[in-house]
């Protein structure tokens, strides 16, 4: 094997210390700011049953169990897992039923479609890293607290932030087509699944249907069959 062709290991440790050293002097810049102190006093000021209510709601339905298998989310090895429904009543039922059994794997499809088109964009590669390079400037050029721009000088703080909202209309602007390609694949593609794919095998505990009326014991039940049998009143 031709060694030029082999990776240099000094090389990729200096560039892996390098990444690592960027992080650290953005992560020390970022609490210099007073970013974080400006953050806790925010939760700080949120009730604590607001925040109760946040953390169960989000921990019911980010629940690992609620992420259906691929066997279950495909309906492998069952006999008829899709098929067309054209009584429309059933198709209505089916579909939210499937919004609410699978919207966990529709969620997880949507993410993984975002991060391969964005993957696959060479403009917002591109975009995306000529911001992280602008950051990196401000965070050095502001080393000393304060950063220069021709006859003008602002704080570290003010820089920060001015960079906050110009990385946010960029970003906008740069993802703006991959988000809706992705929104509308993932749509296009969740909704053929929820109206083909019949789940009604695979119960939730809120797809039960509630018991209406009074259940006899099965003592009663197996009297009562016996003496229709037998023909006794």
């Amino acid at each position: 094997m031709d060694s030029t062709n082999m990776p240099n290991p000094n090389v990729s440790a200096s560039t892996m210390s390098a990444i690592a050293g960027m992080a650290n002097s953005a992560k020390a810049k970022w609490d210099s700011s007073g970013a974080n102190d400006a953050m806790s006093k925010f939760s700080a000021s949120i009730p604590d049953s607001t925040k109760n209510y946040l953390t169960e709601t989000t921990g019911q339905l980010f629940r690992r169990e609620r992420l259906r298998t691929v066997t279950v989310c495909f309906g492998i090895g069952e006999e008829r897992a899709f098929y067309v429904e054209k009584t429309p009543s059933l198709l209505i039922a089916r579909v939210k039923h499937n919004m609410q059994f699978f919207y966990l794997n529709y969620l997880l499809m949507a993410t993984v479609l975002f991060g391969l088109t964005l993957f696959v964009t060479p403009s917002a590669i591109i975009g995306i890293a000529l911001l992280a390079g602008a950051w990196m400037y401000v965070i050095k050029a502001s080393q000393s607290g304060s950063l220069k721009i021709g006859a003008f000088s602002i704080s570290q703080t003010q820089a920060t932030l001015v960079m906050g909202v110009i990385s946010a209309f960029t970003l906008i602007w740069i993802l703006s087509g991959v988000f809706w390609w992705a929104l509308g694949s993932s749509g296009f593609l969740t909704v053929l699944h929820a109206g083909l794919r019949d789940a009604s095998m695979h119960q939730d505990g809120g797809d039960q249907v509630a018991m209406v009326g009074e259940v006899e014991p099965a003592s009663q039940q197996r009297d009562g069959e016996q003496a229709a049998f037998l023909g006794q009143v």
